[in-house]
């Protein structure tokens, strides 16, 4: 019997509660029910993430993203009865493309849930992950002057042994490294990813290919995946903790073919903004907050689309999602709720060794 009290929230619990209970009970879920624990809903991770897009106040109660089906929380709880077989389980965990299914007595209360890792012991990310590291770093110097930008030192190790020791440990084995300036440090530090319980690999750009260019320098590694193993994409001079199983996940049960990682981000506007028609004004907005979401520089992308980019040519990642938008692919955002840090610039850098240091990553 699993602690399923522990998932509880009610309709009148905040959405930050729930979020709470999401992350503290480390199944991406909370169960909503009544005070006799008959379920009402499932919140899931992807659903607070849609609540985040959608810029829903996360002050507000449970009841208010129920309120919103389908949109944000599309999918009415899928449940079986205590004592469902487990093969009957696993079928439907496969037919609704979800981990945990709530197990409900003839009452409609919940009394224990069913979880995918109870039956399979071993949870199976994306086969590949490509860290982008070819960048010269410019605005970074003179820090990289002697060093690329993703070696540089974050307390005892580099950037990107942080980033290689997070991909290991959400149980991805397979990295490849795109290089080019001083990347030959890179593979002196690395080596074969042994020392790191990781396979590694390096992606040679004779000369820089921006932002999506070495995916046309995977040709081999992309023909040996299907499109059920998505490849996963990091920019070498991010610092997150993003959840990338939570991730691949959302990318999974909406049926993407390219999903960006993306973070809010907002900008105050100094000036009262003149809302005009014509020459008349129709109001003035004293010093507004512009929000939107930019690109965190994380992706997952379908085998097909990491086949449009081509081999050897310089192309930008904005470029390889304008493609998948005009073909029609399905491509979608996952917003973040993780820390997040692009080391752009020497302050960030900065930030970036003092939140290591004060362990908020």
């Amino acid at each position: 019997m699993n602690d399923v009290a522990k998932l509880f929230v009610s309709p009148d619990s905040s959405i930050r509660d729930a979020i709470v209970c999401i992350d503290q009970c480390g199944l991406g879920l909370a169960l909503v029910v009544d005070g006799e624990w008959r379920l009402i809903a499932t919140i899931t991770d992807g659903d607070i993430r849609r609540a985040l897009l959608a810029g829903v106040d996360f002050g507000r109660p449970v009841q208010a993203l129920l309120d919103e089906r389908p949109v944000i929380a599309p999918k009415a709880p899928t449940t079986a009865p205590s004592g469902t077989e487990p093969a009957l389980l696993l079928d439907l965990m496969s037919q609704h493309v979800v981990r945990h299914i709530p197990l409900v007595d003839s009452g409609g209360r919940v009394v224990d849930i069913a979880l995918l890792s109870d039956f399979i012991k071993t949870f199976e990310p994306p086969m590949r992950a490509l860290v982008m590291a070819g960048g010269f770093g410019t605005r970074l110097r003179p820090l990289t002057d002697e060093l690329p930008k993703p070696m540089l030192p974050m307390g005892d190790r580099p950037l990107l042994e942080v980033i290689v020791r997070q991909l290991q440990q959400a149980g991805i084995r397979h990295v490849s490294i795109s290089r080019h300036y001083k990347g030959d440090q890179i593979e002196q530090h690395f080596g074969d990813g042994r020392r790191f319980d990781v396979d590694i690999e390096y992606v040679d750009e004779d000369q820089p290919l921006g932002t999506a260019g070495a995916l046309g320098l995977l040709a081999n590694g992309v023909e040996r995946s299907n499109d059920d193993d998505p490849l996963l994409v990091i920019n070498g001079d991010i610092l997150t903790q993003v959840n990338y199983a939570a991730m691949l996940d959302f990318h999974r049960s909406n049926r993407a073919d390219l999903t960006m990682a993306v973070r809010p981000f907002e900008v105050q506007v100094p000036y009262g903004v003149v809302d005009t028609d014509g020459i008349l004004v129709r109001g003035v907005d004293e010093k507004p907050v512009i929000r939107n979401f930019i690109n965190a520089g994380i992706y997952l992308l379908a085998t097909h689309v990491c086949r449009l980019v081509p081999a050897g040519e310089r192309y930008d990642m904005t470029q390889l999602i304008g493609r998948a938008v005009a073909e029609r692919l399905r491509v979608i955002s996952f917003p973040l709720r993780e820390y997040w840090l692009d080391i752009g610039q020497s302050d960030d850098y900065a930030r970036a060794v003092a939140d290591l240091k004060d362990g908020k990553v």
